[in-house]
């Protein structure tokens, strides 16, 4: 999942600090890094591995549809309910408890291999999760700003959004080499993560606080969603690219390495892992690479990105080419990438300062109703009906809500 760096309430500026404390931020700075790219590893870690579990529990399609939606549902529900407390509690306080929900879900997976145990660790994992996303991003970036007061922010965002995305994409790549050439492969991959997520804790524990936690008149609610009436259309165009480019994240880390062994029958565990990869990797390598780019253009290219990934990677599914569905996954992932930047900055320029983390967590939840809801009905639909047209609907359901977030993109364009 990507969060922006923003303003962030409850945080409290530290002036420049001493040199021996700049140097202790600046560890505390790598320490954040590294803990948030394991994290988000593990999180993406079975992607690979599902076709394991089809081998040995008979699960079909849908088990595992259902089981990703579950880690989709952890991160939405986390996301309003305990995206924002580490603004009251502190960064350290609320990361501690988000990586051990994620070593909790590494043990369960470690112990079991039942459907209903699995769900629970899934659940956990994006619980963690949602917890996690917000509070290290804005914790790297108030670690950069007490080290190094006198440089922009930019290397903190880039780090974030390595760190963020950066993980997500190594987590089934290392989760498949290790399937593929390490004994045990639905134990040694789980052990390797929670043992780097057990180190990255132990090393942010060391890490400087950066909130003032003495907020008296403090009093808990749940995130709201709150757009001034003039903006809803530019917010909801945000939300469908948002939708559609977490979309084609669901159908890459759930459906595709199964399809790669049943369809393609491509049954190496290390090549899942590496389309896996391709997608976030792209996405991660474009945010970056057009980190100067003006909204607008970010939204075209990103938009035009995706429509061509998607057609891709239908067609390479339909015709069974594996170095097609590659490609289309590079494109896949640049398109949403530079899509869900643009969705970003709409929602960080429309929101009112007071209710931007409000804002931020709808268009979070419409990039985790798309990551979890086409998903499912893709697994309800293979069921029932032969997997070609069950991708040639998927493919136009997708199309037409890229069509929507065109229009409102440019009805927004117009409008400003």
């Amino acid at each position: 999942m990507m969060t922006p760096i923003g303003d962030h309430g409850g945080m409290t500026t530290i002036q420049a600090a001493p040199l021996t404390e700049r140097h202790h931020h600046a560890r505390g700075f790598w320490s954040v890094a590294f803990l948030f790219a394991a994290t988000m590893g593990f999180a993406a870690a079975p992607a690979p591995l599902y076709v394991f579990y089809v081998d040995e529990q008979g699960w079909g399609s849908f088990a595992i549809t259902v089981v990703f939606a579950t880690y989709g549902a952890g991160v939405a529900v986390s996301l309003f309910l305990a995206g924002h407390l580490s603004d009251r509690f502190g960064r350290r306080r609320v990361v501690a408890p988000a990586v051990l929900l994620n070593v909790l879900s590494a043990l369960i997976f470690l112990s079991t291999h039942e459907l209903g145990w699995l769900l629970l660790a899934r659940l956990l994992s994006g619980l963690g999760v949602g917890m996690l996303t917000a509070t290290a991003t804005a914790h790297l970036a108030e670690l950069h700003r007490n080290a190094r007061p006198e440089a922009p922010a930019t290397r903190a965002e880039v780090v974030a959004t390595a760190a963020n995305i950066g993980g997500l994409g190594l987590g089934p790549l290392v989760a498949g080499a290790l399937a593929e050439w390490a004994p045990r492969p639905l134990y040694t991959p789980y052990a390797v993560f929670a043992f780097l997520m057990v180190i990255g804790l132990l090393a942010v524990v060391a890490a400087p606080e950066t909130v003032d936690t003495d907020q008296p008149g403090w009093t808990y609610r749940p995130q709201r969603v709150r757009v001034p009436a003039d903006a809803r259309s530019a917010y909801f165009a945000a939300g469908m690219a948002s939708f559609v480019a977490f979309a084609m994240f669901g159908f890459f880390t759930s459906l595709v390495p199964s399809f790669l062994a049943d369809e393609l029958s491509l049954h190496s565990h290390a090549v899942a892992g590496v389309v896996g990869f391709s997608i976030f990797g792209a996405a991660a390598l474009f945010q970056v690479l057009a980190g100067r780019w003006q909204r607008r253009r970010l939204y075209v290219t990103g938009l035009v990105a995706l429509t061509v990934g998607l057609l891709l990677v239908v067609g390479a599914l339909l015709s069974g080419t594996f170095w097609v569905l590659v490609v289309g996954a590079v494109v896949t992932g640049a398109g949403s990438g530079m899509s869900f930047k643009a969705a970003v900055a709409t929602v960080i320029s429309v929101a009112p300062a007071e209710g931007r983390g409000e804002a931020l967590a709808g268009l979070f939840l419409m990039a985790y109703l798309g990551i979890t809801v086409p998903v499912v009905l893709l697994g309800i639909l293979v069921q029932y009906v032969a997997t070609d047209p069950a991708m040639l609907a998927f493919g136009a359901l997708l199309l037409v809500l890229l069509g929507v977030a065109a229009r409102g993109v440019a009805g927004t364009r117009r409008t400003a």
